[in-house]
């Protein structure tokens, strides 16, 4: 092995950023090394990420092993005593060229890694060639300045921080001129952009002032919003702008409104309710997505089946589905617990009844026609996504990168069948 290798885990930002240090390791001259990108979500996540970093010095026993992303951020000491790993870079150290500059030269440290809570800017990086060649992730924000009480990330992550709007205008900019379709805004804590920034510019105020600026973009997507926090100007935009794609994916958590206290959420049951009627309302076509947790502690089984309700009140599509984590150093981990089989048991219900939202949604799309972005091509046939971001499976030869239009004339399980339209 000769260049650097990335393993990435986590969050769609962690993937943006394992491209970054691609870039940063492969124009260091680094050679040889294998960059883990750790996740510390839940500890399944860490787990997944050491027993990662055991196999990889199993099957490359010469090859240096460098540990990042939250999990090496919040626990630095833990990752550099495991006798696999070579160095541990911090989630600011590891966005910063100068850090493999150094690892390439032989000089850099065992530990490089600093207060992420003293980190007040973040930059956008141009990756004219990142994600899918038809689709680019964009992040415009970073870290995040809420405390709810089971999340670790914030440690990880430092507080809030935003990408000037000049700077991604430019990369999309250059994304669109290379050929990307469809860009999507992702950060920690999209909704707090720009509270940190001359001005304060708001997440809505940037992507109108991106999809003026950027008329080759045909597309834009936004990763997942706090629903309390959706400025006016995105609501305009939803309502207003076909560009602004019909699908948003909301951070709920939870359907009961004393499990959200606890959690020490900023939205009530009635908020997200409101929120998807609004939407709705605006867009009727539009579809959700969302985050939701199983088995938070203290949550009985009438609070439980108030975020099973929800899935029907809000009409949610697309559900992420999460069996409660303890991560140690939160409140939450120090509230009375939900036993671990019930946690496993309550997600398997709320994936169910996610599965059966789809379905439904799935079956609404017969017969209608949809706009596909091709993201791949072979054997006479092609696959992308539609506007609602459902997979879609053509029956005839597409290119990859092209929007085209299809008539989707049956589904599977997992994917829309279409035909191309005349």
């Amino acid at each position: 092995m000769n260049e650097p290798q990335v393993l990435t885990f986590g969050c769609r930002l962690n993937a943006y950023e394992s491209e970054v240090m691609r870039v940063h390791a492969a124009g260091a001259g680094l050679r040889d090394a294998i960059i883990v990108n750790t996740c510390a979500v839940t500890s399944e996540a860490e787990r997944q990420a050491r027993q990662a970093i055991r196999k990889a010095r199993r099957s490359h026993p010469d090859s240096r092993i460098i540990v990042t992303g939250c999990g090496a951020q919040i626990d630095p000491q833990g990752y550099a005593a495991m006798p696999e790993v070579d160095h541990v870079l911090g989630n600011a150290e590891k966005m910063r060229a100068e850090s493999f500059d150094a690892l390439a030269a032989g000089a850099g440290t065992r530990i490089l890694v600093d207060d992420i809570m003293a980190v007040r800017e973040t930059a956008g990086h141009l990756l004219a060639g990142f994600g899918e060649r038809a689709r680019a992730f964009v992040q415009v924000q970073q870290g995040c300045d809420h405390r709810c009480t089971f999340c670790i990330i914030p440690y990880g992550r430092g507080p809030s921080r935003s990408v000037p709007m000049g700077a991604i205008v430019r990369q999309v900019q250059a994304l669109a001129a290379a050929g990307t379709r469809e860009v999507v805004l992702t950060g920690v804590d999209i909704t707090a952009y720009g509270a940190d920034l001359p001005g304060r510019p708001t997440l809505g105020q940037m992507a109108r002032r991106l999809l003026a600026q950027v008329p080759a973009l045909p597309r834009l997507r936004l990763s997942s919003l706090d629903p309390v926090e959706i400025d006016e100007d995105l609501w305009r935009l939803i309502g207003g702008n076909p560009r602004l794609m019909p699908h948003l994916h909301l951070s709920l958590q939870s359907g009961d409104d004393l499990v959200l206290k606890r959690m020490k959420r900023r939205h009530s049951r009635a908020d997200a309710i409101t929120v998807c009627r609004r939407a709705r309302g605006l867009r009727p076509d539009i579809v959700f997505g969302a985050d939701l947790i199983a088995g938070f502690p203290t949550e009985s089984e009438a609070m439980f089946e108030n975020s099973m309700r929800l899935v029907e009140e809000c009409d949610l599509t697309y559900l992420h589905v999460f069996p409660y984590s303890a991560r140690r150093g939160t409140p939450a981990a120090r509230m009375p617990q939900v036993a671990g089989t019930l946690r496993t048991e309550r997600a398997a219900r709320l994936r169910a009844a996610g599965e059966a939202a789809r379905q439904r949604f799935f079956a609404s799309r017969i017969g209608r026609e949809v706009r596909v972005l091709v993201e791949t091509s072979s054997d006479g046939s092609a696959s992308g996504h539609c506007e609602h971001f459902a997979p879609v499976r053509l029956d005839g030869p597409a290119a990859a990168g092209t929007l085209v239009a299809a008539r989707i004339s049956s589904a599977d399980d997992s994917t829309l069948i279409g035909r191309l339209a005349a």
